[in-house]
């Protein structure tokens, strides 16, 4: 149930080398920025270049499910894995986020890098979207505590009323693999190799970025200051 290699390898044959983009996003750093940690600040604007680029994919997908207020006037994307305790960590801080400010989209990129207990709850979740109940199956694994596997991942489905028969065939459609595969090229794009990963708007908070610390991103500022950038 988890991706095939052929499929595994098409995530990966796209891009160029990190020293490529280095160089290539150095031209465009201001000189202060080099001087402080040229080598950060040239990825940073890679990656923040790379947003723009791929704006369309990272926040007008229409196959990526949306918390939040579907027409916010600021994006946060996140790519998670329901195995990441550093997901999980942040959720409380996200919840709130979206109880306080009812302008804020949420979008999730299902980023399952964990391995095939990941790969298995994030083809449930997007199948379960085909039932309307994304967002409670979503938020239940990210509030499951313990190990994960594909019986938790099943009961949990079951427990939400779902059809797990009908999860089951919907789980290994094409769209649902192709919507991982598109999420795996993403990120890479964007230069999140590992999660919890955020994007506000066309900004990385982290994977390259100075943030790279997700626990201390403070999400209201943060949109705040995306507002202010528009």
């Amino acid at each position: 149930m988890g991706l095939s290699g052929m499929e595994m390898g098409r995530c990966m044959t796209f891009g160029r080398t990190a020293a490529g983009l280095v160089a290539m996003a150095l031209m465009v750093v201001p000189a202060g920025a080099q001087e402080a940690d040229p080598v950060k600040a040239a990825l940073e604007a890679a990656a923040d270049a790379a947003a723009v680029n791929k704006a369309g994919d990272l926040l007008r997908d229409p196959a990526t499910p949306v918390l939040g207020n579907p027409a916010g006037d600021v994006v946060l994307v996140k790519f998670v894995d329901y195995q990441c305790p550093y997901c999980k960590a942040v959720e409380p801080k996200l919840g709130k986020l979206l109880m306080d400010d009812k302008g804020v989209k949420l979008i999730v990129k299902e980023f399952p890098i964990l391995g095939p207990e990941s790969v298995v709850a994030a083809k449930v979740a997007l199948a379960a979207a085909k039932q309307g109940k994304y967002a409670a199956f979503h938020q239940a694994l990210m509030a499951y505590r313990g190990k994960l596997t594909s019986d938790v991942t099943f009961g949990t489905a079951k427990d939400l009323s779902l059809d797990v028969e009908r999860l089951k065939r919907d789980m290994n459609a094409p769209d649902v693999t192709d919507q991982l595969l598109a999420n795996f090229n993403l990120a890479r794009a964007l230069k999140i190799s590992l999660t919890p990963g955020y994007v506000v708007n066309t900004h990385v908070l982290s994977g390259v970025s100075v943030k790279t610390m997700t626990g201390q991103i403070d999400f209201p500022v943060e949109i705040k200051a995306a507002r202010a950038r528009k």
